[in-house]
């Protein structure tokens, strides 16, 4: 039976875990497999790990950290990070990640979807849009950490790259990004509507509570969050956490039963 997921994002900066707001700065919160470590005692349901500057630098995926993630990690794991090509979707796939991640590879080569599907299944391709909304009033995919505009609308892409072959789209809002005031449901409900794909959204969770709005409006969806479960209190203290088994599936249950 499919369900809800709440999924932990960390965000890797020079090797180091950061948290950042917005897309800017980078606050350091520790070591991303000491994380990877803990979330596997808190039995997550499923880890997203980013290398939010492999894409702006024109590098490589850092195989070294991913292998090192893949070897610790107890629980389905997404990588996302410079990845640019069928060949390397593959090699990562072959380090024991069960998903990768493309976004603006995704945006500059489409094929490419197709072509890493046809390797190494549907289900281990996800697709990433980071979205603002614009000063007149639109939603747009931007690349390469917030900083190019696309022209694209992601409801448009989202559509296309269902055709594709992708197994899932992950939106995650700029503008909530960092910011702990609930997720942008306006922009998911444009998603949704667009694609069967199951869908994440990422940016703006700062409670259980706004992961439960986010369940009670669009039902079996992935809910990830940063902040939420590496910072604790008004002065963001860093703390890892995340709700234990019990405390979720009670969560999750109630929150469907209203809806």
């Amino acid at each position: 039976m499919l369900r809800p997921r709440i999924i932990p994002c960390l965000l890797v900066k020079n090797g180091g875990l950061v948290k950042t707001v917005q897309f800017g700065g980078g606050k350091y919160v520790g070591d991303p497999v000491n994380a990877v470590r803990i979330f596997n005692e808190k039995e997550v349901d499923e880890l997203f790990v980013a290398d939010i500057d492999a894409t702006a630098q024109d590098r490589e995926p850092d195989y070294k950290l991913i292998r090192n993630l893949a070897t610790e990690c107890r629980m389905p794991l997404c990588y996302a990070g410079g990845v640019k090509t069928a060949e390397q979707i593959q090699d990562i796939v072959s380090l024991g990640v069960e998903k990768v991640a493309v976004s603006s590879a995704a945006v500059h080569n489409p094929q490419l979807i197709s072509e890493a599907a046809r390797r190494v299944g549907s289900q281990s391709i996800v697709v990433v849009m980071d979205v603002k909304r614009t000063n007149a009033g639109f939603y747009e995919l931007y690349t390469h950490n917030a900083s190019k505009p696309t022209g694209l609308r992601p409801a448009e892409f989202a559509r296309q790259v269902e055709r594709l072959g992708a197994g899932e789209v992950v939106v995650n809002s700029i503008d909530r990004d960092g910011v702990m005031k609930g997720y942008d449901l306006d922009l998911a409900a444009q998603v949704r509507e667009a694609t069967t794909l199951p869908l994440t959204m990422l940016g703006g969770a700062g409670s259980l509570t706004d992961i439960a709005a986010l369940i009670r409006a669009h039902g079996i969806i992935g809910a990830a969050a940063g902040s939420l479960f590496v910072f604790k209190g008004v002065y963001r203290a860093v703390l890892i956490s995340y709700p234990a088994r019990a405390d979720k599936d009670a969560l999750v249950a109630q929150t469907l039963q209203s809806a």
